[in-house]
């Protein structure tokens, strides 16, 4: 079991100041992996004090003295990337293989990310030959962050938050919070000013409120459920500050009938990645019906073939759902699913060969409509639901019809269908054809799946205010 860390408040490691103890969780064994401190009202405060009090001097610091301390920090980062792939993996249950390389990945590459685009980026610029344009950082931001993909979440919000002359308090998910202290040590180790960054373990009913609540934090940036976002909005409302939110999705893969002949095997793999723990999974593949039984028998083999163990297990598989709160969640939707539509692949239970830890079988549904409970709710887990469709209409129909909307996905060879279709999708992202998107490309959603976009230059103007300054150039 790994040595039990506290709070980093004010560039020091510190004790609570009441004793509140949560076992950590190993997901592949059920296993007590670690113990950390729950903050409670006054661990806020002096976190949110800290950053408070650093933010005068942080925010006046040069775009170079900022930009020497990131490019320290992702050197950092790459050199202990083993210690954090061991971490997220061990937490969440993200098979060894995944974690070096796409967990871990993730944040260096966005770092590397915002380098690039902080490098020509512009704090002020002429409006008039006599006015001038300032973007100045917001101020303290409360950062809460999810379990899924940790670093890929801290990372986009950290990284602009300090390029920006912003100061911080970072709460990571209570579910995963190895990773986080680990990054809270590289950034001691970069030499960050005391109270630039600082990090309370807790809750979301506790911290996550606290922060939300504040009246000396300036912008809450979070990512997580659809209704936690919901209790965010309201708990910030009453000081008007900023709230800026990465929730959930229901991503429609669309396959037309001239889509390329490995659509579907691509689209259900990529459902069942990361154990179908993403916000921009595509759950819902709409296949035009000239496809469709061929997709419906090619997503259950892939869900047949595809290997679920330990995430300690070298190799392309994938590992257990995070906790057992989210693996009954996901079960009691595999339950109603099959009493809605028609089960091809998976279904109730662990794997064969599976007693202990959160494993979730790659489970399809086919025959779903988009009525259905598995159709409308973010499952969460390696559920893949598949509806047939008849007309481009009808596909794009289907795709808005939900309450979320942050990525669809559409398959097609031809141009025009393609850029039409990407159009008429109310979703903050469309892929195509399974093009990945660009570093620093704008990441967010419409509707309830959030408002914020993050990312590259997006991601830096999250944390700024504009100001207009006349006069500029009169003596």
């Amino acid at each position: 079991m790994l040595e039990k860390r506290d709070f980093y408040i004010n560039g020091k490691w510190v004790a609570p100041a009441e004793a509140n103890d949560l076992a950590v969780i190993d997901p592949s064994t059920e296993e007590q992996c670690a113990v950390i401190s729950l903050g409670g009202q006054a661990d806020t405060d002096a976190a949110v004090a800290a950053a408070r009090a650093a933010f005068e001097i942080w925010s006046q610091t040069s775009k170079a003295e900022r930009k020497a301390l990131i490019e320290r920090l992702l050197e950092i980062y790459n050199a202990r990337s083993e210690e954090m792939a061991q971490a997220m993996s061990m937490e969440m249950g993200a098979p060894i293989e995944l974690s070096r390389n796409q967990q871990v990945g993730a944040g260096s590459w966005h770092m590397e990310g915002f380098l690039k685009a902080f490098e020509d980026f512009s704090f002020e610029s002429d409006f008039t030959e006599s006015e001038k344009t300032l973007r100045e950082p917001i101020g303290v931001c409360a950062l809460i962050t999810p379990w899924n993909w940790p670093m890929n979440q801290i990372v986009l919000k950290a990284i602009p938050a300090l390029a920006t002359g912003c100061t911080m308090v970072l709460k990571p998910s209570e579910i995963s919070p190895l990773s986080a202290l680990l990054f809270a040590e590289f950034i001691d180790e970069s030499g960050f000013p005391a109270g630039v960054f600082n990090l309370v373990n807790g809750d979301g009913p506790g911290v996550g409120s606290q922060l939300s609540a504040h009246p000396e934090v300036d912008m809450v940036s979070f990512t997580g459920s659809t209704r936690a976002g919901i209790a965010i909005s309201k708990a910030a409302a009453d000081t008007l500050k900023r709230v800026s939110l990465e929730l959930g999705g229901k991503g429609a893969n669309i396959i037309f009938e001239d889509a390329h002949p490995k659509a579907a095997k691509q689209g259900a793999i990529r459902c069942f990645r990361n154990s179908g723990q993403s916000c921009n999974a595509p759950t819902r593949m709409l296949v035009h019906k000239s496809r469709y039984d061929e997709a419906v028998e090619t997503a259950a083999e892939v869900a047949r073939n595809t290997h679920v163990g330990p995430a300690s297990e070298e190799g392309k598989h994938i590992g257990p759902v995070v906790s057992e709160a989210q693996f009954d969640k996901i079960q009691g939707l595999i339950a109603k699913g099959m009493e809605e539509a028609r089960l091809v692949a998976g279904g109730l239970g662990r794997p064969d060969g599976l007693n202990r830890g959160y494993y979730v079988k790659p489970t399809v549904f086919a025959d779903v409509t988009n009525d259905m409970t598995i159709a409308r709710e973010e499952v969460f887990g390696p559920v893949l639901s598949i509806i047939p469709f008849d007309s481009e209409d009808e596909a794009v129909r289907i795709a808005n019809d939900t309450v979320y909307g942050l990525t669809n996905y559409v398959q097609t060879e031809d141009a025009e269908k393609r850029r039409r279709v990407a159009r008429r999708l109310r979703s903050g992202m469309v892929e195509t054809n399974g093009q990945g998107f660009a570093q620093g490309s704008p990441f967010g959603g419409y509707k309830q799946s959030g408002n914020g976009r993050e990312g590259g230059i997006y991601g830096l103007e999250e944390f700024l205010e504009v100001k207009a300054v006349s006069g500029w150039a009169a003596e």
